[in-house]
């Protein structure tokens, strides 16, 4: 079920001469294709080639021919500062709608979103986002049961989760245990959030629940927000990802490494918004920012993780 191939870094190229075989036009079609953007392609030394994977998504994306209504241009689901970024430098024209993954799901299964940020952790199996798609943790099912058609779930970067802390950790704070022994303040998410969920899943794994924290009535509703409660004295700690704690210079003790993947639909991809998103995401500048940003690896970032054909 899983494709571990890269969307965006297709190893099999076609020419024009090829590609025009392949699909039984004449070459001076395919240039007006290339011309009006509407066949995915790159053009290196002068050359135009073309991804066989992404041509082969994109005929089946154009083998139907039914009307639809477009999803608003808007991620929805988890905050990622470094998607955050990504959308603004891109110029791609994306809305971010951060309420937490199992909002984004919802939304996204509803038609209000083109994409969903997901980092979601199944206890069970130990992996990450495409269980929640079943239905799972309380989510829409979006695959099995003729459904899951046209949905692709790309990944976008792995994470450092841990706890955000104060600068230089002054309550020595070196796991949960350390936050239920020194009664100590914090700061939780909202229950849609992924990041209540992979607490809930941290805490059970040491004997715990959310009974033995003293959590804050205050619900931070972003990564940044969390970080910005324990800046001003608010929350001694709170989980929230690498890059949280280095924006603000706080102290950081990691707990986990997580995937955070992007839900979309396949024909989506190929329209200028993601494209443009997944363009710049492959860009010298934006591994650049996620290595300074922090706890980022986006080697990987494009790796199909489902793709329900």
């Amino acid at each position: 079920m899983a494709d571990e191939t890269h969307l965006g870094e297709a190893r099999d190229f076609m020419t024009t001469r090829e590609v025009a075989d392949y699909l039984r036009l004449k070459e001076r079609r395919v240039y007006e294709l290339v011309r009006r953007q509407e066949i995915p392609c790159t053009r290196v030394t002068g050359k135009w080639l073309f991804p066989r994977a992404l041509v082969d998504l994109w005929l089946a994306e154009h083998a139907g021919g039914a009307a639809r209504v477009p999803a608003p241009p808007v991620i929805a689901g988890s905050h990622d500062p470094l998607l955050d970024w990504a959308v603004k430098e891109s110029g791609c024209g994306l809305a971010l709608l951060p309420g937490g993954s199992l909002d984004g799901l919802k939304r996204f299964a509803e038609g209000g979103a083109v994409a969903a940020g997901l980092h979601l952790l199944d206890a069970e199996s130990g992996a990450f986002n495409l269980p929640a798609l079943t239905g799972g943790l309380g989510g829409p099912a979006l695959v099995g049961a003729g459904a899951g058609a046209g949905v692709v779930l790309l990944e976008w970067a792995w994470r450092q989760q841990g706890l955000v802390v104060a600068a230089g950790n002054p309550h020595g704070i070196a796991t949960l245990g350390d936050l239920k022994d020194k009664r100590l303040k914090v700061m939780g998410r909202q229950a849609e959030a992924g990041s209540h969920l992979l607490l809930a899943e941290l805490l059970a794994r040491e004997g715990l629940s959310f009974d033995d924290l003293d959590i804050l009535d205050e619900t931070a509703r972003g990564e940044t927000d969390l970080g910005l409660a324990v800046l001003e004295g608010r929350a001694d700690a709170g989980l929230a990802i690498e890059a949280v704690a280095r924006s603000l210079k706080l102290g950081f003790v990691p707990l986990l490494r997580e995937r955070y993947d992007l839900l979309l639909r396949r024909r989506d991809y190929f329209e200028p918004p993601l494209a443009a998103l997944f363009a710049f995401a492959r860009t010298e500048a934006f591994v650049a920012r996620a290595a300074r940003m922090g706890g980022y690896d986006v080697s990987g970032l494009g790796t199909t993780r489902y793709n329900g054909a």
